[in-house]
């Protein structure tokens, strides 16, 4: 606590000269900008101030860490390349270039009355605490009382001292509410605003959208290779079978072996087809839902599963979809590459999030950027949903994925 409060007093102190400093560069500033505005070197001083005024800011942000704890992120976007009326409008567009400037000029009254006050405040409770030492040398005897009989006499003065103790608590209180409300206001005008946030998240939805795009050209690409490696080889093999059933029917001559071994292969397209199917969305998810469909997951699993959830639950066939993927990959790589014997299955729905949780008995050392993990992730970030996976060498394995519904 006595460092606290001894941070909470320094910022306030320090916001006196701050408060100074902030005022002056901000009218200097605004000055110099707005009479050379009109000329070409209005470009190149708007930036230089800019620059200057970021300084200060950081500065800002860096004292306010005294009492807050914490760093304040700046909020600025880049603004490199381009000329200087690109750059200029770049810079001017941002609402942090004219939050700190806000803040510089805010930063004078409040800095001052804080600083002030503290000053007095602590002043007078170590005054009182200490006053044994010096209030015999200035004796009043025409103070009001109670002060008098404090100051003038020696009880009264080991009075102070004991006042000056039993305040010294709510003093130190007092001064880091002060601290800590004049911080999170710097907080709120140089933190990060709506706008650095708009940004970011466009730029993490673009990022996440080609990803999804990726994904699905993958995915074709997969479909499309399986097509012609397993079922139209198939359909294709039986064609040329019936073809030479049928030769030989025309001659004469027995075609029941052709026509079972073209009835195979059939068999062996339909067969592909299915699990094709299946690969791509499985009737039973949309027919019963994910419980279900994780249910005849762990039924063609090497591994003993345990599936814990409400089975009734349905959630948006989205986030169905994306789950049972999840699920069906992590089994698959729980039984391929951990030499797991056991997996959870945890299927839970909080407010606005639907959270499929693997946990297995394998040997873990899963790698989280692996092309089997990535492309989880890129079907789970494609529904704004968070996938991750906690694999120490030994195991366990948790695989985890939060889904907004």
């Amino acid at each position: 606590m006595i460092r606290t409060t001894a941070s909470a007093l320094a910022y306030l102190v320090s916001s006196i000269v701050a408060g100074f400093v902030g005022l002056a560069w901000s009218l200097a500033a605004s000055l110099g900008v707005g009479l050379l505005s009109i000329t070409h070197l209005g470009g190149p001083v708007f930036l230089g101030a800019a620059w200057v005024t970021r300084r200060l800011a950081d500065l800002e942000r860096h004292r306010a860490r005294w009492v807050l704890g914490t760093a304040i992120v700046a909020p600025y976007l880049p603004t490199e390349g381009g000329t200087i009326r690109q750059r200029v409008s770049a810079v001017a567009v941002q609402p942090a270039t004219w939050r700190d400037l806000a803040w510089l000029v805010a930063l004078f009254p409040l800095g001052l009355a804080g600083g002030i006050v503290a000053i007095v405040v602590t002043a007078v409770d170590l005054a009182a605490v200490v006053a044994p030492a010096w209030a015999w040398a200035v004796p009043n005897p025409h103070a009001p009382f109670p002060m008098r009989p404090l100051m003038t006499t020696v009880p009264g003065r080991f009075g102070l001292t004991v006042l000056g103790v039993l305040l010294l608590p709510l003093i130190a209180r007092f001064l880091r509410t002060v601290a800590l409300a004049q911080a999170r206001t710097a907080r709120a005008l140089l933190g990060p605003g709506t706008h650095r946030h708009l940004v970011e998240e466009a730029a993490r939805l673009a990022q996440t959208r080609r990803r999804v795009v990726d994904a699905q050209a993958a995915e074709l690409r997969r479909i499309e290779r399986d097509l012609h490696d397993g079922a139209q080889a198939r359909i294709v093999a039986a064609g040329m079978t019936l073809a030479l059933a049928a030769r030989k029917l025309r001659m004469g001559a027995a075609a029941a072996t052709d026509v079972d071994l073209a009835r195979r292969q059939l068999d062996d397209a339909l067969t592909e087809l299915r699990r094709l199917v299946r690969g791509i969305h499985p009737p039973i998810l949309t027919d019963r839902g994910l419980h279900a469909a994780v249910a005849a997951l762990a039924g063609d699993s090497p591994l003993a599963v345990e599936i814990r959830g409400d089975p009734d639950d349905r959630y948006p066939p989205a986030v169905e979809s994306a789950a049972y993927f999840v699920i069906a990959e992590g089994l698959a790589n729980a039984g391929k590459h951990a030499d797991a014997r056991t997996c959870v299955v945890t299927l839970a729905r909080t407010a606005g999030t639907v959270t499929v949780t693997l946990t297995d008995d394998g040997q873990g050392g899963a790698d989280p950027s692996g092309s089997g993990i990535d492309g989880l992730r890129r079907r789970v970030e494609a529904l704004d949903g968070r996938l991750t996976i906690t694999s120490p060498p030994g195991g366990p394995t948790v695989l985890s994925a939060e889904l907004p519904h």
